[in-house]
């Protein structure tokens, strides 16, 4: 039985969590399939990173870019809680210096969304009070980047990813490791003190017949018309973030993934599910539905 209310430590509120609060949060488990599938980390040691781990997830943060470059999430689907209520507002992690990290200023009065990296109830399950403490971390600026709030169809494929891998594809203990961020490239829009990354990456990792199985997918919001920086930074277009275009969702290569963030993302491209296409035009699968999602080598 979940309590009605969760328990709130000390200076919860919006924005105030302390640092003493953060203490003892184990984050993500590398060995949680019984297979080691490492943090995604950047391939070359010249790239800054802070590693913050919470309840059930951890996120690699760049600080030059105030966002993550990777997030990692153990989710035991056996153990979720589909009835903890959200009761945290978000909150900048003490831990880093809040101009470090991509905040409120960035999301007020326009069309650009917090997307959560690490989903909401993707973290909560184990016992009450991990559960809660897992749903409070999830809404940390650490864990959002910015995304058109155009709610659509591929959108919607993209956030009801993890549950449909539960449901098909990882039956044996019903666990995933799933790996997630945006794709930072130097060419991303600036808008108030940041770049908007235009694209997002996932990787699931899963066991398939006792074997590591993974799939890979790009969720791709980049507009139809070229965002001019120079025009934004010489405040042509002041107040206005940068147009975004309508959500695609991809099925992917995990090895594009690889190429795409710079991430060494260890056993992964070996073990993926998608078969390999020569033919450039058909290497990212399209998808409409979950229905189309590739989870078996033809």
């Amino acid at each position: 039985m979940i309590p009605s209310r969760s328990p709130r430590a000390a200076g919860a509120a919006a924005g105030t969590v302390s640092g003493q609060s953060m203490t003892g949060r184990a984050g993500y488990d590398e060995h949680f399939l019984g297979v080691s599938v490492p943090l995604p980390m950047p391939s070359s040691p010249a790239v800054e990173t802070v590693v913050l781990p919470y309840t059930h997830f951890t996120v690699v943060l760049r600080p030059d870019r105030r966002m993550a470059a990777a997030t990692a999430v153990c989710i035991d689907g056996e153990r979720l809680r589909e009835q903890v209520p959200r009761e945290s507002g978000w909150q900048f992690d003490p831990r880093l210096a809040r101009d470090r990290q991509t905040g409120e200023e960035v999301y007020r009065n326009n069309s650009l969304d917090k997307g959560q990296l690490v989903r909401r109830l993707d973290p909560v399950w184990g016992e009450a009070a991990e559960a809660y403490q897992a749903d409070a971390d999830t809404f940390h600026y650490t864990n959002a980047a910015p995304q058109a709030d155009v709610c659509n169809r591929s959108r919607q494929v993209w956030q009801g990813l993890e549950n449909h891998l539960l449901d098909h594809a990882a039956r044996s203990g019903r666990k995933l490791a799933v790996l997630t961020g945006p794709v930072l490239h130097d060419s991303d829009p600036p808008y108030r003190g940041v770049q908007v990354p235009l694209r997002f990456w996932k990787v699931a990792a899963f066991l398939r017949d006792g074997s590591l199985a993974a799939t890979a997918y790009v969720l791709d919001q980049s507009p139809d018309l070229v965002w001019d920086a120079e025009r934004a930074l010489a405040g042509a277009t002041p107040g206005a973030p940068p147009p975004l275009g309508a959500f695609r969702t991809f099925q992917v290569p995990v090895t594009d993934v690889v190429e795409l963030t710079a991430l060494n993302l260890g056993p992964l491209p070996a073990a993926d599910l998608m078969p390999v296409v020569r033919a450039p035009e058909d290497r990212w699968k399209r998808l409409a539905s979950h229905d189309d999602i590739v989870l078996q080598r033809r």
